[in-house]
């Protein structure tokens, strides 16, 4: 029962999710072990992620529901930056900013 309690804690809740990012383009990126590499924009801001996880697939170009989950500035242009994506079946996954684009 305990057990039970703790996978429910931990399921997501949708509305953490405020931010939408459009996938603009997908790539794997074989030399990070088949990492996802995205182009996306945000609030009108254009950035590249790359995934944490080693997936080995393309994500759909679509519109996802995603939170703010690290935003470090340790100086006045420094930052790191990583975000939570949140998908039609409940599971998530995290991206890190690697790219800012004008």
């Amino acid at each position: 029962m305990l057990l039970a309690a703790i996978a429910h804690a931990s399921d997501p809740k949708p509305t953490d999710y405020t931010i939408t990012v459009h996938v603009s383009a997908s790539r794997i990126a074989f030399a990070a072990h088949g990492f996802q590499d995205l182009d996306v924009i945000i609030d009108g801001k254009k950035y590249g992620l790359i995934s944490e996880l080693g997936v080995g697939q393309l994500l759909a170009i679509s519109d996802y529901k995603a939170k703010l989950v690290k935003d470090d500035h340790r100086s006045t242009y420094d930052s790191y930056q990583v975000y939570e994506f949140l998908f039609p079946d409940g599971k998530t996954r995290k991206f890190d900013v690697v790219g800012q684009i004008e």
